[in-house]
C-alpha cells in the first residue's frame, strides 16, 4: 500500500508542451519589459533615476506592438489552441470553486472540486490578460500616432492607458505571487510536467482525464478535459446565470 503511495507522487503528468511554454515564456517577458518601462516613463519616483529617455519609450512601444505576436504564432499549436478553448468555457465546479470559501481543501488525496486544467481564477485572469492587452494596443496605437486622432480620443487613450496600466500591474504581481507560492505550478511551466499528488490536489478532473486510456473516436487524454465534457453534457448550465441552481 505504501510502496503503491510513492510510486504514485512519482508518476509525471505532461501539462505543457515545448510550444506551450515558450508562448507564455515570450508574452511573459514582453509583458514585464512594457511595465517596466511604463514604470519608468510615467511614475517620478522612478523617471529620474533612469537616463535615455527616448530610448525607453521606443522599446516600450515596440514590446508592445509585439505582445500579440507570440500568441498569434501560437495558434499554429494544437495543445496551445486545445488551452485556449479551456480557457473559454466556465464549468459548473467553476462557479463552485469560485464561491467556495475555501478552495484548497484536500480529501483522500484529492481536491474536493473535479477541476481541470485551469480554475476559474486562472480562466478569469487570462480573460482579464486576453482583453488589457487589446485595449492598451488600441490606445497606445493612438497615443503613438496621435495625427488622425482628435483632442478628445488622445486624451481618452491617454487616461485608459495611464490607468489600466496601474491595474495591469497589480494583477501581474499577483500572478506572481500565486505562481511562486505554487511549486507545483511553477514546476509545471518551467519544465512541461507536474507530479500526479499535485495534479490530484489541484485539478482533480484534468488529473483523472490524463489517467484515463485514449479514446480514438474522441479527443486524446492530452486534451481531454471535465470542462469541455461539461460544456457538452451540460449545454443549459451555460444559458443559467451564476446564482441559478
Amino acid at each position: 500500500m505504501q510502496r503503491d503511495a510513492v510510486s504514485s507522487r512519482r508518476v509525471r503528468l505532461e501539462r505543457f508542451t515545448r510550444a506551450e511554454r515558450a508562448i507564455h515564456h515570450v508574452a511573459a517577458l514582453l509583458m514585464l519589459i512594457c511595465l517596466v518601462t511604463a514604470a519608468l516613463l510615467y511614475l517620478p519616483v522612478l523617471s529620474t533615476l533612469v537616463g535615455y529617455r527616448e530610448v525607453v519609450k521606443t522599446v516600450h512601444v515596440w514590446c508592445g506592438f509585439a505582445l500579440p505576436a507570440p500568441i498569434v504564432l501560437g495558434l499554429v499549436s494544437r495543445a496551445f489552441r486545445a488551452d485556449l478553448r479551456r480557457f473559454n468555457r466556465f464549468a459548473p465546479h467553476d462557479w463552485q470553486w469560485l464561491k467556495s470559501s475555501d478552495r484548497r481543501v484536500v480529501r483522500g488525496g484529492r481536491g474536493i472540486f473535479p477541476v481541470g486544467k485551469f480554475n476559474a481564477g486562472q480562466k478569469l485572469n487570462a480573460a482579464f490578460t486576453a482583453g488589457a492587452i487589446l485595449i492598451m494596443l488600441g490606445t497606445g496605437e493612438i497615443m503613438t500616432f496621435p495625427g488622425p486622432w482628435g483632442d478628445r480620443w488622445r486624451t481618452g487613450a491617454t487616461f485608459v492607458h495611464d490607468w489600466l496600466f496601474l491595474l495591469i500591474a497589480a494583477v501581474t504581481v499577483g500572478h506572481l505571487w500565486e505562481a511562486f507560492r505554487d511549486r507545483g505550478a511553477l514546476d509545471g511551466m518551467l519544465t512541461g510536467r507536474v507530479d500526479l499528488d499535485w495534479a490530484a490536489r489541484h485539478h482533480a478532473g484534468w488529473a483523472d482525464a490524463m489517467r484515463r486510456p485514449s479514446r480514438k473516436a474522441q479527443v486524446t487524454a492530452m486534451d481531454a478535459d471535465p470542462d469541455e465534457t461539461s460544456a457538452e453534457d451540460g449545454s443549459d448550465f451555460a444559458k443559467r446565470r451564476p446564482g441559478m441552481s
